[in-house]
Order: structure tokens, then C-alpha cells, then sequence
């Protein structure tokens, strides 16, 4: 694992374009083996995720190619292979996505079972439970997940009903039910976010036959088969988020470029509340920052809530916002892994149950700090903005995961950072 190193404080300047979603990107990549034919897919961030489902979907018997910086040419000539092996499943939770459309294409897969995750448990049995509902076997054995697809669908209509959101198996179950003809799935209490909007659009492009995407009930009517497509990938609003927070954060003015405001609602909000000042056009958002800044509460509900993948970041925002702020994490509860590393660089914030109370301090200061996840990393690079003096940054790796060209494009917004790709003593 490698290390940042960053000397600050320092103010960002500039203008930053944001990337193709990876959160919408990874379940379409995930629906490929139900897509028959040539797909060509626009706007596909080049990110560790994303290269790890292009290597699922070659191993499978997939081919895909990069066209160009951010355009993928997929084939599948209908010719997939059932197993997908460990060693690739458990780079990322968002993988076991494919057991379904994969099934459902060959008729038996195997899906290695997701390892653990840093920002807490993020059991399948969400996933599993909507595939038995849609008619599926499933086992599990020796850490593998088996399926085998049911045969003729008769007409019939099925409902799931999750017990609790779920991004990964509102999408799962809605992907596999557009491929089966003669079955009307509806889903109750579904995720509601864009990603999500983005993923029915995509499916429908290929002939399917989804409403209701953005809200919490989706009606999905199964078809014979779905073809390739060419289809453009929605901006990231987690990436446009993190950028908006940094820009505030360093008291900065940076113009975010594809940042959709209609998608951060409330982030905008908290920014009110705070007294960030910003303005929206039909090309992005920019921060004009202001001096002095109002502590908040926010609590990071699903979408349209507050998202749990900007907690961290704004966490290291209100460290120095004079005055007592809340956040309170009700989706990953136990992600709070940044927090004593936040305190090693001379923040206060204490976290009781699910909620973290910070005390704005007056300043932070550089120190030596690790990455413990993805949005963790963001945290920390954004507080080591903030802070006085050099911060290292360790197991940084992480942040390629989820930010395409991160070191460009925050050395255009000003930033001095040395990249190590091994660990600094």
C-alpha cells in the first residue's frame, strides 16, 4: 500500500470536472450477461472497481475493451461460463451483483460469497431472499453462493418487499427479473437512488421494461431477451460531493463541473446551514467560500438523505467549525473508522452509539494517518488540506477505488501532493 504526502494548509482554486459514476457504472457492468450483443457503454470511470468487473466479466467469457479514455466495447456472445472465483469477488462487495443475471443466462453460476467490509456488515441475504422469491435455488456451501435458474416462467406476478433499503438488491433483483418473460416483479421499500434511475435507463435502452426508479415501489415486466445498446453513464455525485466539501472546507472558490445540484440536495442543504455560499447552473455547482462557518446537525439517511458516502468528508469539514455539530450515521452505523485518525491531527469528536459529536478546534495539524476505506481516505486528504504542516497518508490505495484521476486533478485545484507507492516508514 502506498502513502500521500501533503503539505497544508492549503485553499483550492480552480475548476474540476467530475467523472462517470462509479455507484452506476459497477450494476450495469453487472447486468451483462442478461445483455446479448454489442454494448457500448460512455463515460466509464477508470477506477480499481471498475477494472475489477471487467476482469469478472472476462472470466466469464465476456470481451471488453476500452475504446478511447472512458468508452467501453462489451460482447457477449451468449457463451458465459457459471463460476466467478474468489480471488476477484472479494475486492468489492458490489460483484456478487452478477449472480443473478449470470444464473439466469446459463441457467447454474457459483458466486464466491463477499468478504467482510471495512465500514461494517453488509450481509447478501437481502439478495438472496428476492432471487428465491423470483424462483431461484439457492445454497450456500464451503463459502459459495450456487443458483440455479427456474425454467419456463409462467405468467405471474411477484412482489419483494425489503425489510430494509437495500441499494445492491433493490438493483440485483430488478436487473434479474427484466430478463424472465411472463414475470411482473414489484419491489417495495426500494432504494431511491439515481444510480438506480440510471440503471433502469440503461436496462430499457436494451429492451426492457422498467417504471418507478427514483421512488420507493419499481414494477419490473419481464422479456424474452435484452440487446446490446450504446448508452452514456451519469456523472458521480459522491465525487461532485467530495470536491464541493474540500472546496469549503479550505475556504476555497472551485468551480465543479457536471456536479448535478438536483442530485445533492442535501449536502446543499447542510451548506445553507452552515453558511457556505454557492451557486448552481446547468453546468455544475461553485464554492465561494465564506470566513466563519455555523456548526450543524445532520442525520445520513438513504437517498434522499444525506449520504453516508459524504459522512466522512463532512466530518472533516466541521472539525474546525467553532461550535458543537452532531452527525448521526444511520446507515453503516459503525463507519467511524476515520474518526481517531481525525484526532490524531488534532480534532475532538467523540462518537457515542451511532453518532459522532465534534467540537470545533481552531486548527488541525499535520500527522501521520491511515486510510481505513474509500470515503475514509477522502476524509483524510481533505482534512490534510485543512491542516497545518506535512500529513502522510497511508494505505491511500483505497481512494483509487472511487476517484478517477484524484492526483490531477487535485494538483489543478493547487495542491502539492507527493504520491509513494509503498508505504512511508
Amino acid at each position: 500500500m502506498g502513502s500521500f504526502i501533503l503539505y497544508g494548509p492549503v485553499t483550492l482554486r480552480g475548476k474540476v470536472e467530475i467523472s462517470g459514476a462509479k455507484n452506476a457504472a459497477l450494476p450495469i457492468l453487472a447486468s451483462i450477461p442478461l445483455i446479448k450483443g454489442i454494448t457500448v457503454l460512455h463515460n466509464v470511470p477508470r477506477l480499481e472497481d471498475v477494472h475489477t468487473m471487467i476482469q469478472i466479466l472476462r472470466s466469464i467469457g465476456v470481451k471488453v475493451e476500452w475504446k478511447g479514455e472512458n468508452t467501453l466495447l462489451i460482447i457477449n456472445e451468449g457463451s458465459c461460463t457459471g463460476d466467478v472465483p474468489y480471488e476477484l469477488v472479494r475486492k468489492m462487495r458490489a460483484s456478487f451483483n452478477i449472480l443473478g443475471p449470470l444464473t439466469l443466462s446459463v441457467g447454474k453460476a457459483s458466486v464466491a460469497q463477499p468478504g467482510g467490509c471495512a465500514i461494517g456488515l453488509r450481509p447478501v441475504n437481502f439478495h438472496i431472499d428476492g432471487l428465491e422469491k423470483l424462483g431461484f435455488s439457492v445454497s450456500i456451501s464451503h463459502g459459495t453462493v450456487h443458483a440455479t435458474a427456474p425454467g419456463r416462467v409462467d405468467e405471474s406476478e411477484v412482489v419483494v418487499s425489503f425489510p430494509k433499503v437495500s441499494v445492491g438488491a433493490t438493483e440485483h433483483i430488478m436487473t434479474t427479473a427484466a430478463g424472465m418473460k411472463g414475470l411482473t416483479l414489484q419491489i417495495n421499500n426500494a432504494a431511491q437512488e439515481p444510480e438506480i434511475e440510471d440503471l433502469q435507463n440503461f436496462l430499457n435502452s436494451c429492451g426492457a421494461r422498467i417504471t418507478g426508479a427514483g421512488t420507493s415501489s419499481l414494477t419490473v415486466e419481464g422479456v424474452e431477451e435484452l440487446q446490446g445498446c450504446e448508452y452514456t453513464i451519469m456523472y458521480d455525485r459522491i465525487e461532485a460531493g467530495t470536491y464541493l466539501i474540500a472546496a469549503a472546507a479550505t475556504h476555497g472558490e472551485v468551480e465543479v463541473v457536471n456536479a448535478c445540484s438536483n442530485h445533492l440536495g442535501a449536502l446543499l442543504e447542510v451548506f445553507e446551514h452552515m453558511g457556505v455560499n454557492f451557486t448552481c447552473n446547468e453546468n455544475g455547482i461553485t464554492v465561494k467560500a465564506g470566513d466563519v462557518y455555523r456548526p450543524v446537525k445532520i442525520e445520513v439517511n438513504p437517498y434522499p438523505g444525506f449520504p453516508t458516502d459524504l459522512q466522512p468528508q463532512i466530518l472533516a469539514m466541521l472539525s474546525t467549525v467553532k461550535g458543537v455539530s452532531l452527525v448521526k450515521e444511520n446507515v453503516f452505523k459503525s463507519r467511524f473508522g476515520h474518526v481517531p485518525e481525525l484526532n490524531r491531527m488534532g480534532a475532538l469528536i467523540v462518537v457515542e452509539d451511532s453518532v459522532a459529536v465534534v467540537e470545533g478546534v481552531e486548527e488541525l495539524t499535520g500527522a501521520p494517518v491511515e486510510a481505513t476505506d474509500l470515503r475514509a481516505a477522502a476524509s483524510l486528504l481533505i482534512a490534510a488540506l485543512m491542516a497545518k504542516g506535512e500529513t502522510i497518508i497511508s494505505h491511500i490505495e483505497h481512494i483509487f477505488r472511487g476517484y478517477e484521476k484524484v492526483i490531477e486533478k487535485f494538483r489543478g485545484l493547487g495542491v502539492n501532493i507527493v504520491y509513494e507507492p509503498r508505504d512511508v516508514e
